[in-house]
């Protein structure tokens, strides 16, 4: 939508206008299409922003509750679940998964843990086994698949990006704690968006009508090659790369005839919701957590620094160092956002939704216009940019915070 200025609709609180000014800048100068922004501060929404248009076909307008896909922004979502069943004493992070899923332990996986598992250390970012939607849809078969795949390589040796296969083994894994046995996007259903009162869904119900969602708009192949890091845009279109196995599956949250697939759970990377929504959840995580009756002890680790696999941070399928602690990224020198003790997840095209507790502050920014930076949307960039420096300029004590470039 370069060169027009679309109809922003939403709110700013006194002071916060600069977010909406780089909202409006996002269409006419860095390619924005249609998306959403919310921010809260200290569990106030002091921005809640939408514009643009939902589907570029029929030109139909974004509204206020229009619901889009936001990918590996999933993660943060499904790791909330597992800090919710942390909260409540179910699961260890350092405790073995074999602990809670017997079966677990062969193929040489007997020795990983929680936190293993959920840094993307365990060496299980593809499966031998082709998951189509019937394997995903039929949990008891997919655990067995699960089970018996065997690491990459020896687990807490390496880093790599479990793109799709963490949130199946996250599911699993909280199926097997849950006194219920209920499936990750049953359980966030159930334990938090429902509480919450939450426009956001990791299995989308039958009930929501294909008007409130936006269709994606996926970037050209030359985008994708002048974004990407050079290794990282030549490991994609290598079928047999790391990342490419990684990234298998990534498709089936999408329908042609309703946009996004039905009562279907890919927990990494096919939740559909609003900024709105998942900004407030991580205000919840970012404010103390009683909503959820999460503990201290349990915000504390979330907060703590991420501890790296024996051969350091460099992911073997993102090429690049990234950093990743109990299921949600956390900043760094190539991915900086919030502040240390940040926790969050981006996901593919632009989206992000993080919690900073120094701050007070629960994010969230989604688009239907995917990009192509890996580290840091610029129309993100900007938003996120204007937010801390209206917080700033209130006068809030803020941890210091490394500016993306």
């Amino acid at each position: 939508m370069s060169g027009a200025i679309p109809l922003v609709g939403g709110h700013t609180s006194p002071g916060f206008e600069s977010v909406r000014n780089a909202f409006a800048a996002n269409f006419v100068s860095r390619g924005e299409l249609g998306g959403a922004c919310c921010a809260y501060c200290n569990g106030e929404k002091v921005v809640d922003l939408w514009g643009g248009i939902r589907n570029r076909q029929t030109s139909d307008p974004w509204e206020r509750n229009t619901m889009v896909i936001v990918y590996s922004a999933t993660k943060g979502l499904a790791a909330m679940t597992l800090a919710v069943a942390h909260s409540r004493g179910w699961i260890d992070y350092d405790e073995r998964v074999c602990t809670y899923w017997p079966e677990f332990a062969q193929a040489g996986k007997e020795r990983i843990t929680v936190r293993q598992l959920l840094a993307h250390q365990a060496g299980l970012f593809a499966l031998d086994s082709p998951a189509d939607r019937g394997l995903i849809a039929d949990l008891d078969r997919l655990a067995v698949v699960l089970a018996r795949q065997r690491p990459a390589w020896p687990p807490g040796t390496r880093l790599a990006y479990h793109a799709i296969t963490l949130g199946y083994y996250e599911s699993e894994l909280l199926r097997r704690v849950d006194p219920q046995h209920r499936s990750l996007g049953q359980f966030f259903q159930d334990e938090i968006a429902s509480p919450l009162g939450l426009d956001v869904y990791i299995r989308l119900p039958e009930d929501v009508p294909n008007a409130r969602l936006a269709t994606i708009v996926p970037p050209s192949t030359i985008d994708l090659l002048r974004g990407f890091p050079l290794r990282l845009a030549v490991a994609a279109f290598n079928p047999r790369s790391r990342i490419a196995r990684a990234l298998r599956g990534s498709e089936l949250p999408h329908d042609e005839q309703r946009v996004y697939a039905r009562n279907l759970e890919v927990p990494s990377g096919g939740a559909v919701g609003t900024a709105r929504a998942i900004a407030h959840a991580y205000s919840v995580f970012a404010s103390g957590g009683r909503e959820l009756g999460l503990r201290q002890e349990t915000l504390d680790l979330l907060a703590a620094p991420a501890t790296p696999p024996s051969r350091g941070f460099f992911d073997e399928c993102l090429k690049a160092e990234v950093q990743f602690s109990l299921g949600f990224m956390k900043p760094s020198r190539v991915w900086p956002f919030g502040g240390p003790s940040s926790f969050g997840s981006p996901g593919a095209g632009g989206s992000l939704g993080f919690a900073d507790p120094d701050a007070g502050v629960g994010y969230a920014y989604v688009t239907s216009q995917m990009g192509t930076h890996l580290t840091g949307d610029p129309r993100d960039v900007a938003l996120r940019d204007a937010l801390y420096g209206a917080l700033s300029a209130r006068g809030m004590r803020l941890s210091p915070r490394r500016r993306a470039s």
